[in-house]
């Protein structure tokens, strides 16, 4: 009788919920320990879990959102539980998944909001990741998402949310979660969280600075370096929502398999800071208004240009304004966002790739003052002020100066700016050159034509791209750009991140130090990034050669010149190092303008080589070898390009005895050792330099 009446005495719904499966969805940013929380749970738990990771739910590589909820939906049908192991930093990417509740499925949260130094600190130093994430560029993907993340609150629909903000809070989370058994409830609610409102970890910045300087042969990609950097075509970034060191860079975790490859290097970006400064005393509030409304006016003309509005600090007042007014305004948050960093150094410093960026300049138009103008000037060094004052020598309020950045501008060799846009705005200070006396009817006015005048300037510079003709000529005498519309060749946009082989093959003699040894014809140079003991390219001097792509049968005497001095390199790499065996040989698809030959040693032993497109790009199909290159230009007027995509995601194999291995460290492991001999195919037609018996 007792019995009934504590059975009767127990609340329906709690009575219900025993037995439930749970969907515990992990919110958190990589290095934060999602993966481990999940294995330490299902290596002590009697419940039956299951953990549904993007990164290895499609056949152990990555693959998408919607396999995630397929997957997920199948093991809670069966009864089990599930522990969703995705970023899921926003409401947006966690909604799919909470829908995945009901009646018979309770919807955790963990969230693992640790640290941002001890996320990041974990991601450099790992290796073998299963999500290729790992490393110090991953460490700016990291710092973007923390920035971004917008914590889960019930009214999402969760039934309970745990917050661990350290790791004591974690194995706390974890003995919870393991305890739980097949028949066994948690009680709902909110546990752990401090700040309702917590959104962004002080000090984030001050951190990465200091990991950039300490890893920065990880972090800065070089001019020289074969790795496709922030500018390049295949950057490493993160299949999840996030906002370069600020908020808005959104970047979709419902991407396809092989998102995790980013290009922006052709997306005309325009970085800018408040034209309104500080020193101009103008109404902050009028000065959102106008910048919003502004860019929503230009917002159809941008096509996929970008506009980036910049400042110093996570505490800006402009930046949050801003957002709010935008997003209210349903603004497209990929081609207009914030982003907190140095208007000089975002490439170098954030990883965003920028070819113009505005300068809230004096009536003068001089490098002194301090702020923003001070700062560009400075990046720009003595090559842009003496750009501007090839344009002009003063400017008035409410108007904006387009300036070309010579090449010899650091700001165009590090940074990648291609034109700074002076632009000269209201000016409310007293103490200051054309006050208005707080007249806003006219201030406005004046910073509205501000605006509208730079950003018809960047979208002048945005269609007017300089291109780059597939077509050959010599150094002297290329074709021009006029020849190139009648002829109607194909032409490509290169960022001038990607312009440093080409810059070196044009003016040699400005490159002293990287040279070692220049001719009519080629240029040789150790690559910065070597991936084996001894790596050389071989540029070719001629404009017009960008790619394998480019060439044809009136570039074989020139294709074999360079085949010729790389097998002169070879000679005497070999009688420095006998055990060295080479291969020479060109990517299908190059990260850097200008066609060059690699020269590389089948050692592989670097410390550069970290990632799998770095061991595919020289063990696949898509390294064509510089003998096949010539046969085929020679018998078909052009060499055959290989699927970069199919090729960039295959296994890892071993490029003597083609055992496959699960990641890079295992693979280095095996090939330091492996002894076996090259394939049959490499043994043909002096693939191999020498060649082997």
């Amino acid at each position: 009788m007792e019995m009934d009446i504590d059975s009767a005495c127990k609340p329906k719904d709690e009575e219900k919920a025993k037995g439930k499966p749970i969907a515990a969805i992990l919110v958190g940013a990589p290095g934060s320990g999602k993966s481990t929380f999940c294995e330490n749970v299902m290596r002590g738990s009697s419940r039956p879990w299951v953990r549904v990771c993007q990164d290895t739910i499609n056949n152990g590589k990555s693959g998408t959102k919607p396999q995630c909820l397929k997957s997920a939906a199948a093991s809670l049908k069966e009864g089990k539980s599930v522990f969703i192991d995705r970023c899921n930093l926003d409401k947006e990417q966690r909604v799919d998944f909470v829908n995945l509740g009901g009646p018979e499925v309770e919807v955790h949260a963990v969230v693992l909001d640790l640290p941002a130094k001890l996320s990041i600190s974990r991601i450099v130093k790992r290796t073998g990741h299963e999500g290729n994430l790992q490393g110090g560029k991953a460490a700016a993907v990291v710092n973007r998402m923390l920035q971004n993340k917008e914590l889960p609150k019930l009214s999402e629909g969760f039934s309970r949310i745990t917050f661990c903000r350290n790791e004591t809070d974690v194995d706390a989370a974890v003995k919870t979660y393991t305890a739980v058994g097949p028949l066994d409830t948690l009680p709902h609610g909110c546990f752990g969280q401090k700040d309702p409102n917590a959104k962004t970890q002080l000090g984030i910045m001050r951190f990465l600075k200091r990991l950039h300087e300490t890893n920065a042969r990880d972090s800065v990609p070089s001019q020289l370096t074969e790795e496709k950097g922030p500018c390049g075509k295949t950057q490493e970034t993160v299949s999840s929502s996030s906002g370069m060191a600020s908020q808005k860079i959104k970047v979709s975790e419902d991407m396809a398999p092989g998102s995790i490859s980013h290009d922006e290097s052709d997306i005309p970006t325009l970085a800018f800071p408040s034209i309104s400064t500080v020193d101009f005393q103008f109404d902050l509030e009028k000065a959102s208004d106008v910048i919003v409304g502004k860019v929503e006016e230009f917002m159809d003309k941008l096509g996929n240009a970008r506009l980036v509005l910049v400042d110093l600090t996570e505490r800006s007042k402009i930046l949050s304004l801003v957002r709010a007014k935008a997003a209210e305004k349903k603004i497209d948050s990929k081609r207009f966002f914030t982003f907190i960093g140095d208007i000089c150094q975002l490439y170098t410093k954030g990883g965003l790739c920028c070819n113009v960026i505005a300068n809230a300049a004096n009536w003068r138009l001089k490098p002194g003052g301090g702020g923003v103008n001070a700062a560009i000037f400075n990046a720009g060094g003595p090559a842009l002020e003496a750009a501007t004052k090839e344009q002009a020598r003063s400017l008035l309020p409410g108007n904006a100066l387009v300036v070309p950045l010579p090449s010899t501008s650091p700001l165009y060799s590090k940074e990648g700016v291609t034109h700074v846009i002076h632009v000269l705005g209201p000016n409310m200070n007293p103490r200051r050159p054309n006050c208005l006396d707080n007249d806003y009817v006219k201030g406005c006015k004046v910073l509205e034509d501000a605006y509208s005048s730079l950003f018809k300037g960047f979208l002048s510079i945005a269609n007017t791209q300089v291109k780059v003709p597939r077509s050959s000529g010599s150094i002297l005498s290329g074709p021009s750009k006029l020849e190139d519309e009648i002829s109607g060749t194909k032409t490509k946009t290169w960022a001038p991140c990607l312009q440093a082989l080409y810059n070196i093959a044009m003016q040699p003699e400005k490159h002293n130090k990287q040279v070692l040894e220049a001719s009519d014809d080629v240029v040789v140079l150790n690559d910065i990034y070597p991936k084996a003991k001894q790596h050389l390219l071989v540029l070719a001097r001629i404009k017009g050669l960008d790619t394998l792509a480019d060439a044809r049968k009136e570039h074989l005497p020139l294709l074999m010149t360079m085949h010729e001095v790389g097998l002169r390199w070879v000679d005497k790499f070999v009688g420095e190092d006998a055990s060295l065996v080479f291969r020479l040989g060109y990517h299908s698809v190059p990260s850097m303008r200008q066609l060059h030959l690699h020269v590389i040693s089948q050692d592989f032993d670097s410390k550069n080589l970290k990632h799998k497109k770095h061991w595919n790009s020289f063990t696949t199909a898509f390294f064509r070898d510089s003998v096949d290159v010539m046969e085929e230009i020679n018998n078909q007027g052009k060499a055959t390009i290989q699927d970069e995509k199919r090729l960039m995601s295959m296994e890892l194999r071993c490029h003597r005895c083609r055992s496959a291995h699960p990641n890079i460290p295992r693979l280095k492991s095996h090939i330091s050792s492996c002894q076996a001999p090259f394939p049959a195919d490499l043994q043909k037609k002096g693939r191999l330099v020498p060649e082997q018996n």
